[in-house]
């Protein structure tokens, strides 16, 4: 494992192949982060162990320990955002890694750009947190926090979280949080996929919005009462997806 310091947001790039991780690492570098390379699983929980990424940029061909499963033992036990980098031919890995709880993804070989863009974006979305008063402002007036009821559960807008009745929160990926937010924000109205998309700033580089399809199946999951004949959030044969509050 090898990295340098630097004053950006801390990433880690892990990649079998030496000259594919030192190419991602040493760009990122120029675009201002603090980056580290590691060669697979062993070297990534060993650095995890020391210091906490930011984000991880994961390739999921590996032979020491396949990406997917380094994505499931990440997703069970910590947020950090991860953006897969997947083989084009392998489009049914994208749609497990996404079920598994990664961020975002991009086929390998990736535009080196298009990497930086989405990190950037990933990376706005996980850290999208209110700004805390100035010291010397008068307190203000409690306002009231912002939820909105989905199926079984609560969504706090401004907390960023999913809890039930009783306070318990459930874990939720900023993908999917984006998607819930986007559903709060267009209640009774059927969305396409394309336009989930847009409004989730979840926009895939070869339009692969059955992203979306894999997502909200997971959602469905944590807020339905029965997921298998969901109420909440409908299917609109031919279109997309609408949210009904009422569950009618």
């Amino acid at each position: 494992m090898t990295g340098t310091a630097g004053s950006g947001p801390h990433i880690v790039v892990v990649d079998d192949e030496p000259d594919a991780r030192a190419m991602v690492g040493d760009y990122l570098r120029l675009h201002g982060f603090d980056v580290a390379l590691c060669d697979g699983g062993r070297a990534l929980r060993a650095h995890l162990s020391e210091r906490a990424p930011a984000l991880i940029v994961l390739d999921l061909n590996m032979p020491e320990e396949d990406g997917l499963s380094i994505v499931r033992d990440l997703k069970a036990r910590s947020r950090i955002p991860i953006i897969m980098l997947t083989a084009t031919a392998s489009p049914i890995d994208r749609v497990v890694g996404l079920e598994l709880g990664a961020d975002d993804y991009l086929p390998k070989p990736c535009e080196l750009r298009e990497l930086v863009a989405r990190v950037r974006s990933v990376l706005r979305r996980a850290q999208g947190t209110p700004a805390p008063p100035r010291a010397e402002a008068p307190e203000p007036a409690e306002a009231p926090a912002r939820r909105v009821r989905f199926g079984t559960k609560w969504l706090e807008l401004d907390a960023v979280r999913l809890r039930d009745d009783h306070g318990v929160e459930q874990p939720l990926t900023r993908s999917e949080f984006d998607l819930l937010k986007a559903f709060a924000d267009h209640p009774k109205r059927a969305l396409s996929r394309e336009r989930l998309l847009d409004l989730a700033d979840a926009r895939d580089p070869d339009a692969f919005d059955r992203a979306i399809d894999v997502r909200i199946n997971r959602i469905r999951k944590k807020v339905e009462p029965d997921p298998a004949n969901p109420r909440f959030i409908r299917t609109v044969r031919g279109l997309g997806y609408v949210f009904r509050p009422e569950g009618d």
